[in-house]
C-alpha cells in the first residue's frame, strides 16, 4: 500500500518521476492505476487480518495501529471516489477544475500521512518491536518518515509552482 500510493504521488513530480516525458493524460492514468492498486492491497489487507483475527477469537480495532488502518482504508476510499470525479469534472457543476485538483490534492497529501501513521504505529506493536530489533527497527522507521517529507516536499513545490504561474 504505501509503496504504491508512495510511487502514484511521484508520477507528478517534475525532478523524479521516470514519466517526466509523458502527457498529463498518460501520468493521470499511471496515478489512477497505482492508486487503485493500493486500494485493492489496503482491502485485501484489511480483510486477511480482519479474518485473522476472527478465527483467533481476537478483537480487532482495539489499538492505535489498527484504528488509524481503518481509518486510512476508509479514507483512501473517499479519495479514490474524489478523484473520478476530477476524470468527470462535469458532474460537479459548481466546481471549477482547479478548486477539484487543489481539494483533490490537499486531502490526497493527509491520507497519505494518515497511512504512514498508521504503518508507523504497526511499526511500534509488540509484534514487530519483538521481531524487528536494533538499528533494523529505526531503519524501518525511516522508511515511511522520509517518503512522507518527499511526498511533503513535492506538493509544496506544486502549490508554489502554481502560486508563481498564476502571478
Amino acid at each position: 500500500f504505501s509503496f504504491l500510493m508512495t510511487e502514484a504521488l511521484l508520477v507528478f513530480s517534475p525532478e523524479t518521476s521516470p514519466l517526466r516525458a509523458f502527457s498529463r493524460k498518460v501520468k493521470v492514468r499511471v496515478h489512477w492505476a497505482l492508486q487503485l492498486l493500493a486500494l485493492l492491497c489496503a482491502l485485501l489487507g484489511l480483510g486477511i487480518v480482519t479474518y485473522n483475527k476472527h478465527l483467533n477469537g481476537k478483537v480487532h480495532f482495539v489499538t492505535w495501529h489498527g484504528l488509524t488502518g481503518l481509518l486510512t482504508v476508509l479514507y483512501t476510499c473517499g479519495q479514490c471516489a474524489g478523484g473520478v470525479l476530477l476524470l468527470y469534472p462535469k458532474l460537479m457543476k459548481n466546481w471549477t477544475l482547479a478548486k477539484l485538483k487543489l481539494y483533490h490534492a490537499t486531502s490526497g497529501l493527509v491520507g497519505y500521512l494518515l497511512g504512514c501513521a498508521s504503518l508507523m504505529l504497526g511499526m511500534c506493536s509488540q509484534w514487530f518491536t519483538t521481531s524487528v530489533t536494533g538499528v533494523s527497527w529505526y531503519l524501518a522507521m525511516l522508511c515511511p518518515l522520509l517518503t512522507s517529507l518527499v511526498i511533503m516536499n513535492q506538493v509544496s513545490n506544486a502549490y508554489l509552482y502554481r502560486k508563481r504561474s498564476q502571478h
